[in-house]
């Protein structure tokens, strides 16, 4: 069997905030702590993933293994030989290259020593015996220790024409954290091991409380989701989800549970020999998604196919997945629910699966993360365009504050992330079954992603008869055509918006095999759904402004953009005013494809303020056989455009943010800036000001900046339109031509800002990532902050970033901030201005010192001296205050001090007063880390070893090309939020007489809502109604304010007099009660 010693590790974790378990008679398992999942993901040591082109059944695959080591072994044996004749490239020289390689090659006999072989799937593995696509490849050779070795094995073995590619076997260990009894986070959170952690038996769960003066307000939740969520209407209808495959990859499911009546086959893909479920995680997901009694699922008549693809200790593997998928396939699956996900999207061989699954016909949902609210948090495979990504709400239609928010990162830095989630729904105390009878309570997006892939199941069943209409492509169009937007949310954090399960249904009986577009517009005037776009106006001289648009194909697979798009400005609103310029997709698969959108404001626009509009047109074709209708086949789609123009900016309040040497995890090992962080130890945010730097991004534009993102080399960039530009941690490299280049700049008026961080060697091998299960260490390529390159940057003035580590509060003014984990400066001019602050040595704490203090040098101030024009540089030592990811205090007002000296050379008094003495420049600075890998991920570096390093070639600059416009005398609507309805045929088969009267009677339940989706007498702030009254409010509140006045006026009258009023209307009604009372009496 595929066991531990399997080849990469991949990033996957169960997505599982606060547990609530709720009590009941029947004694299982409970807890009343709320815990979060955290994660350490490793590569496994000495095992790879030998990805081949087609499936093979074992024999055939383990001989193209052997031949392709066999050409491995020719070739390694060549080199030594070349090693033992020319001694000379066996050594490393000040220009290495290839020499590095060879001189790993001499000073091994790792051929003779760590022999290879592949590992034989064990016999009760359900994919033994048979076709495959990978094995796993066991070689006794340590990636640490021979990296030169096994890149060069890893070439030799892709050379085969039968093997597609070689990868690190990939591993996740989850951890779950004991936090406090709240929705978000955790200030001190204490860790428990995943392997020694046991529940607590019978403890009540608590109700959700607030505190509001002292007091409780107890709050009722709703006792089943499927009754918010009115699946009820359609099982009514006849609609269960019957003749629907589901297949839940998690933790597995007892066959003998009460909950689950349709229970098809259970597989086991672990190294553990038991399909039950020993966490309970497996069997919550199931029952949202098929239980069918007391907490009841969507789809309760569903077919569940079990794969237990997580340990009882939470420890799962790529090959598991990969074997499960393939599985999967064969057994024409119909949905696949991922409750799991993680940031390595350049997991290749997992990805590549996840494609074939969905062009296989299957349709995967998948939880996008509880990393929120940071942006920038998205997961994968719910990050991948072919899958449905869930995020998370609660019952009041308020986005959870755990669930991920986009954009995703794969495009960065040259370009800009898609729109991710894709849907949202209920993903905070929700109801479903307990580990082995009864129910409890959970949240997270792992909760969110079953409901979705309940309700596509039921979906699914009904339409079921309408074939190859329905699949990945339409399910997941017709669920976002008509989801319901949330308001005053952003486009990152809800997507298209709410599932409504009855107007997808709706939707799908009268779908028309089509394409569309996500979003369906671009309108950069639109708040808050449009954020960031609509916080910053375009203007003429700015970087082009790239707006990412998803293509879903409802046609096929495969597809393709016929000719290449047109673009419309409409002359009435000023659309000839913008250039547009688009990219995409080569092919769009599976069922998926991007459109990037480039657009420029024309010089004639330069004083121009006001609105720009148009739109794209584009034609999307699919593959289609001789026999059919060409027309049903070609799909044409329009792209509204409107954006907000104004004046070209001032030189000075333009900003330039540094996004081109940013790195980040994947696909090297970049710690994160905060040492504290033990739990979080990657930097996978991307470090862009629209995720983990939204909070800066936001104070900038407060402030009067407009800031533009710079992904090229600063080769490329005309400097002479910006103020200042902004480097922040830069983990990347510079080419020789830039530091070149940024000198002349700084002396033509440019000014510069840079935040370094913490760089230390040793440190950096004290805080390697170790996996406790693999037993194997990840060393970080660099530090927070690459300082050798900032030094080598800033080395023309004098100034340059030490290796120290430091940490500790500090005041300037009346202003408080954190350092954490910062660095100081240990060059600075003599005439600049220089800040000290007593701060810790955390570094050699680290190290295992006291952690002294003392006073370092963490700011300065200085202005060059070129000539009366030149710029002024800043330079500060740490990031933390600034980025989202982990900060305590936030420091925006000292980034605003610092803009207010680069732009009017003006000191700020905070800075002016706090000045101290200048400092000794130590001669030596901070060097590379040796035989490190950063040119593995550099996008600069050719090779480097230490200090000694070779660049690649200077990258030729973007330029684009406009789209020849066509003008269209036309008036546009004053607002593009119009939902885009998908086309809807009401004749065919989707017009039946059947169906146009099951849409009748969704249209009848739709305006009786109120009645049908009532349970348990559960109150309108749930939000799972949407009815709205005619009458004014404001009318009603003063109609019952004058019934209120009138009546304490007669109140009064009536029972303050002692004589008149009250002694008249007492002695009256007295008679008359007594008048009527008499007659019974007697």
């Amino acid at each position: 069997m595929i066991t531990l010693l399997s080849i990469k590790v991949s990033c996957l974790i169960i997505f599982l905030l606060p547990l609530n378990f709720a009590c009941n008679t029947d004694n299982d398992i409970f807890e009343n702590e709320k815990v979060m999942l955290k994660y350490n993901v490793t590569n496994v040591p000495g095992h790879y993933i030998v990805h081949f082109n087609g499936r093979y059944l074992e024999d055939e695959r383990v001989k193209y293994v052997n031949a392709a080591l066999l050409q491995a072994n020719a070739w390694f044996k060549s080199q030594i030989l070349k090693c033992e004749h020319d001694s000379s490239i066996c050594t490393i020289s000040r220009n290495p290259g290839k020499k590095d390689e060879h001189a790993a090659l001499c000073s091994t006999t790792w051929w003779h020593h760590h022999g290879c072989h592949v590992v034989p799937r064990d016999a009760d593995n359900p994919m033994a015996g048979l076709p495959s696509d990978f094995d796993l490849l066991s070689c006794d050779i340590r990636d640490d220790e021979n990296a030169e070795v096994l890149a060069g094995l890893f070439g030799q073995l892709s050379q085969h024409p039968m093997i597609k590619s070689v990868t690190h076997e990939k591993s996740v260990t989850r951890f779950l954290l004991q936090v406090p009894d709240q929705e978000d986070g955790c200030t001190d959170c204490k860790e428990f091991n995943s392997r020694a952690f046991r529940l607590p038996l019978n403890q009540e769960e608590n109700n959700l409380t607030e505190n509001i003066g002292g007091r409780k307000l107890l709050r009722t939740l709703p006792r089943q989701i499927t009754s918010i969520m009115n699946a009820d209407v359609l099982w009514e209808m006849g609609i269960t989800g019957a003749g629907i495959k589901v297949a839940v990859f998690d933790t597995g499911l007892s066959k003998k549970h009460p909950h689950f009546r349709r229970i098809k086959e259970r597989t086991n893909w672990t190294n553990e020999k038991t399909v039950e479920d020993g966490l309970g995680h497996g069997t919550f997901v199931a029952g949202v998604i098929a239980s069918s009694r007391e907490c009841l699922g969507f789809a309760p008549d569903a077919d569940l196919h079990i794969y237990r693809v997580f340990t009882n200790n939470q420890v799962s593997y790529t090959s598991w997945f990969l074997d499960a998928f393939n599985y999967a396939i064969m057994k024409k699956i119909h949905v696949l629910n991922l409750s799991i996900g993680g940031p390595d999207f350049m997991d290749q061989p997992f990805v590549d699966k996840v494609w074939e699954l969905t062009a296989n016909n299957i349709i995967m949902v998948s939880a996008i993360g509880n990393d929120g609210p940071l942006y920038g948090t998205l997961n994968n495979p719910a990050d991948q365009m072919d899958v449905i990504g869930v995020g998370g709400i609660n019952f009041e239609d308020q986005i959870a504050k755990f669930s991920s928010r986009g954009m995703t990162t794969w495009e960065l830095p040259a370009g800009y992330g898609r729109l991710k989630p894709d849907i949202v729904t209920y993903g905070s105390s929700v109801r479903g079954s307990n580990l082995k009878r009864g129910c409890r309570s959970l949240s997270g997006t792992s909760v969110a992603s079953p409901v979705v892939a309940g309700a596509v199941s039921l979906l699914y069943s009904g339409v079921f008869h309408r074939g190859s209409v329905i699949n990945p492509g339409s399910m997941k169009q017709a669920l976002l055509a008509s989801a319901r937007r949330l308001p005053g949310v952003g486009m990152f954090e809800q997507g298209a918006g709410k599932l409504d399960l009855l107007k997808a249904y709706q939707t799908l009986t009268t779908y028309t095999p089509q394409a569309s577009l996500s979003p369906p517009y671009l309108d950069t005037t639109e708040c808050q759904y449009f954020w960031p776009y609509c916080t910053q106006p375009l203007y003429y001289s700015a970087l082009p402004t790239i707006l990412n648009v998803t293509i879903l194909n409802g046609m096929g697979v495969t597809g393709k953009l016929v000719g290449v798009p047109t673009w419309h400005p409409y002359t009435p609103h000023h659309g000839d005013y913008l250039n547009v310029s688009v990219s995409y997709s080569g092919e769009i698969w599976p069922w998926s494809g991007w459109l990037a959108v480039h657009i420029v404001v024309r010089q004639e626009a330069q004083q121009f303020e006001g609105i720009a509009q148009g739109h794209l047109s584009l034609t999307i074709e699919s593959p289609r056989s001789p026999e059919d209708d060409p027309a049903e086949f070609t799909s044409s789609i329009t792209l509204p455009i409107r954006v907000k123009i104004i004046p070209t900016p001032p030189r000075h309040r333009r900003l330039l943010w540094d996004q081109y040497h940013n790195l980040r995890y994947p696909p090297g090992y970049f710690p994160r800036d905060n040492l504290k962080m033990k739990n979080d130890p990657l930097d996978w945010n991307g470090d862009h000001l629209h995720t983990n730097f939204r909070g800066l991004y936001q104070n900038l534009r407060s402030e009067g900046f407009y800031v533009e993102v710079m992904g090229e080399p600063i080769t490329c960039l005309n400097m002479s339109r910006y103020g200042t530009l902004i480097l922040i941690d830069p983990e990347e490299e510079f080419f020789p031509e830039e530091i070149t280049k940024l000198k002349r700049d700084i002396e033509d008026g440019l000014s510069l800002v840079v935040i370094g961080d913490w760089y230390n060697t040793t440190v950096m091998k004290k805080v390697r990532f170790f996996d406790e299960n693999t037993r194997l260490w990840w060393v970080p390529d660099t530090g927070g902050a690459n300082i050798p390159a900032l030094n080598d940057l800033l080395g023309g003035w004098g100034i340059a970033f030490g290796d120290s580590v430091l940490e500790g509060d500090f005041s300037l003014g009346n202003h408080d901030t954190v350092f954490s984990s910062g660095t100081s400066l240990v060059r600075f001019p003599p005439d600049g201005i220089i800040v000290s602050i007593d701060l810790m040595d955390q570094g050699d704490q680290i190290l295992g010192g006291t952690g002294p203090r003392d006073q370092y040098p963490i700011l300065g101030l200085y202005q060059t001296k070129a000539h009366g024009r030149s710029g002024r540089i800043v330079a500060y030592g740490d990031s933390n205050c600034l980025d989202n990811a982990h900060q305590t205090k936030p420091c925006y007002w000292l980034m605003n001090a610092f803009l207010e000296y680069t732009s009017t050379g003006h000191i700020p008094k905070i800075i002016r007063s706090s000045a101290s003495s200048p400092i000794k420049p130590k001669e030596i600075l901070p060097r590379r880390v040796d035989k490190n890998k950063l040119h593995r991920y550099s996008k600069v570096l050719d090779s480097n070893i230490g200090n000694v390093y070779s660049t690649v070639a200077l990258p030729s600059c973007s330029k684009l090309t406009f789209l020849v416009a066509d003008p269209l005398n036309t008036t546009a609507s004053s607002s593009l939020y119009k939902l885009q309805r998908l086309v809807q045929d009401l004749g065919g088969p989707a017009g039946s007489s059947n169906t146009l009267q099951e849409i009748r009677t969704l249209a009848k339940v739709k305006d009786n809502m109120a009645v049908a989706a009532s349970y348990d007498d559960e109150m309108d702030w749930l939000g799972a109604f949407d009815s709205k009254e005619d009458t004014d409010p404001r009318l009603w509140s003063f109609f019952v304010l004058v019934c209120i006045l009138v009546l304490l006026i007669i109140l009064y009258r009536f029972c303050s007099w002692t004589h008149g009023y009250r002694y008249f209307w007492r002695t009256k009604i007295g008679h008359k009660v007594y008048a009527y009372m008499e007659p019974q009496i007697t």
